[in-house]
């Protein structure tokens, strides 16, 4: 692979970086943000505001290691209609803050495990947030799918609801990694799962990957792509695996001597990057690939793509509300993330108050640097508007990026861009407009920058 000696001079194999799924980092959240300051946004919403729902169901019958995410395992049923009727609860009183009436335009199941719920248990979740948002005239209404978690009627029952897109959580198909990260999935269980979804006419399917896993090699993920290209999905979601086992406990049972070396976990990722661009997929951001006639591609070519907590998305409804423990809310004028903890969650929705745990007010400075690193992390080019070049903070960063990438960017007054060999290094480049704030956070919530 060309270039490797200068992003190893640009100091790519040591970074720890942000994902920047968000700009400021979920890690700059504080209590500065409750439920006063979240409920004067949603209050103050404009008439017809469209909106998108995320429903977080943390449970999973199996904790993988590698995940990081907010999840909890659970061997029975008994924790999740209550917490069904909590998300209910809380969905109630997030509506009944809306003086205005909005527009829901998507719905998204995420989780954990959103099909460890039964399909009565689906129903009742989908029937109430119908009666309470009106969700009728939904675009898209997606689910992340277990596969070795979900059965036909679970899936009936969604495609009642109105489920249009699915995410299938693969990793990696290979026995030995599986073994090593806690997750055990067969490539037919999983086409099994497709067939299901096709029979049932869901045709919008996301694949999630993952590179940088332990004993994973060139050899073993090639037969990963071959497998999961045979499925057909419209998009894949590659991501880097990220060993962070001070923050995420059961990643310790991970060897981490098996983990690949920096610079071999970018070899599996350009490896996995041109196999995807043979076979016709077109790379999205970082870590994205779409099926050319999808719509996420076709966002791409819009200059309609965003970022968000869900990664790469063609959704641009400036209010996401986030329901469950954890879930993260965007409003205009900034973030709100829920009680992470489910016990906490369920006292604070019992009790009517808000779920709210902590948020970050946007500031009009950070509206301007939001603006540019979704720019970079999205097309990897930044054109400044004549407000973000009236920001002298703003300036500043963009001339130390200059001086500090030197040939790995170009910089004509208005412009930035990063070349081509130099893509790798997006997220590094894009942090050095939080260096003020970088300086007072702990670099160990952040994640390698390959």
């Amino acid at each position: 692979m060309k270039h490797v000696s200068d992003l190893r001079r640009h100091g790519l194999f040591d970074a720890k970086v942000p994902r920047f799924t968000s700009y400021p980092p979920a890690n700059w959240f504080s209590d500065a943000v409750g439920e006063e300051c979240v409920r004067t946004w949603q209050s103050t919403a404009p008439e017809d505001a469209e909106i998108s729902l995320y429903v977080h169901i943390p449970f999973c019958r199996r904790l993988c290691w590698f995940c990081a995410c907010r999840t909890q395992g659970t061997r029975n049923d008994a924790p999740l209609a209550p917490y069904v009727e909590r998300i209910l609860a809380e969905a109630q009183s997030a509506r009944d803050s809306f003086a205005n009436r909005v527009r829901p335009r998507r719905l998204h199941l995420g989780g954990g495990t959103p099909t460890i719920l039964s399909s009565s248990l689906l129903d009742r979740l989908l029937t109430g947030l119908n009666d309470i948002w009106e969700l009728d005239q939904l675009e898209e209404f997606s689910v992340e799918v277990d596969p070795t978690d979900v059965g036909s009627k679970r899936l009936a029952m969604l495609k009642k609801h109105g489920m249009s897109r699915v995410s299938l959580g693969i990793q990696d198909f290979d026995p030995q990694v599986q073994k090593a990260i806690g997750r055990h999935q067969s490539r037919d269980l999983t086409a099994n799962v497709v067939e299901q979804l096709r029979g049932l006419d869901i045709n919008a399917l996301n694949f999630d990957l993952l590179y940088g896993l332990p004993f994973q090699t060139e050899k073993t993920l090639s037969a990963t792509l071959e497998a999961a290209l045979e499925m057909d999905p419209g998009r894949i979601a590659l991501f880097g695996y990220a060993h962070v086992p001070w923050m995420s406990k059961r990643q310790s049972l991970i060897p981490s001597d098996a983990l690949p070396k920096p610079e071999q976990r970018l070899a599996l990722f350009d490896l996995a990057r041109r196999t995807l661009l043979g076979q016709g997929y077109v790379q999205i951001g970082i870590d994205h690939f779409a099926r050319p006639d999808d719509a996420l591609a076709q966002a791409y070519f819009d200059k309609r793509l965003t970022r968000s907590f869900q990664g790469y998305t063609d959704d641009r409804a400036p209010y996401l509300i986030g329901l469950g423990a954890s879930a993260i809310s965007t409003y205009p004028q900034g973030f709100a993330q829920n009680i992470p903890v489910t016990g906490k969650y369920a006292a604070q929705v019992e009790a009517g108050q808000s779920a709210v745990w902590r948020g970050y007010e946007l500031s009009d400075t950070d509206h301007l640097k939001a603006d540019l690193v979704e720019q970079l992390m999205c097309y990897h080019t930044a054109t400044l508007s004549d407000a973000q070049l009236a920001e002298q903070i703003i300036l500043t960063a963009i001339l130390h990026i200059v001086e500090r990438f030197g040939d790995a960017v170009t910089w004509n007054g208005r412009t930035l861009s990063i070349v081509r060999w130099a893509h790798p290094l997006v997220r590094m480049i894009a942090g050095t407009l939080t260096t003020d704030q970088n300086e007072k956070s702990d670099d160990r919530t952040y994640s390698a920058a390959i």
